[in-house]
């Protein structure tokens, strides 16, 4: 019998190979996201959002980080400290220089201050009704939310393409449930 970590990686390379089709067939899906999102009126002003830098055929927030940050939201990136080590969250505004972070990905300087997120749209490579979702797999997202949870209440929306809903994905004893999704088809909370 296959472990969960075996099943999730898996899963992954089905996962992956869902989003590179549907990021194929709109590249350009951040634009529809962003109207989603706003359109719901799920967010309360003034909250510090974090979201992600996208890589590859990841859905593309940053319409909706223009927008947001024009909105007067504090918006924040991830920064990543290490292998097992919760990710950080500094302050970002479009006309903010970024670093290389590594694995394609950009995070702001260390000159930037250091918050909290109200609000978390995290990236995914699948999710499921059940509010779960499918990262890639070391784990930063989830000790993350688990370490933010303690402090504070914290929102946390998947942003993905609709094509990237999985009947079930596999959940760990440590992963983190999402509060909602946002594709181009609307917002669901769970």
């Amino acid at each position: 019998m296959p472990s969960i970590d075996e099943k999730k990686r898996l899963l992954r390379l089905q996962a992956k190979q869902q989003r590179t089709i549907a990021f194929a067939l709109n590249p350009n899906m951040g634009e529809q996201v962003c109207n989603q999102l706003l359109a719901s009126n799920k967010l309360p002003s003034k909250q510090i959002i974090a979201a992600y830098w996208p890589l590859g055929d990841e859905l593309d927030p940053m319409p909706l980080l223009n927008i947001l940050d024009s909105l007067g939201h504090q918006m924040v990136l991830p920064v990543m400290l290490g292998a097992g080590k919760p990710l950080i969250f500094r302050t970002w505004s479009p006309s903010d220089d970024l670093q290389d972070a590594g694995f394609g990905t950009r995070e702001p300087t260390e000159d930037k201050q250091t918050l909290e997120p109200d609000v978390i749209l995290a990236p995914l490579l699948a999710f499921d009704r059940r509010g779960f979702r499918l990262g890639y797999g070391g784990g930063f997202y989830d000790r993350t939310l688990e370490k933010l949870r303690q402090n504070k209440p914290v929102s946390v929306y998947g942003i993905a393409y609709a094509a990237q809903e999985m009947n079930q994905v596999i959940k760990g004893p440590y992963d983190e449930p999402l509060d909602g999704i946002i594709t181009e088809l609307g917002v669901t909370l769970f």
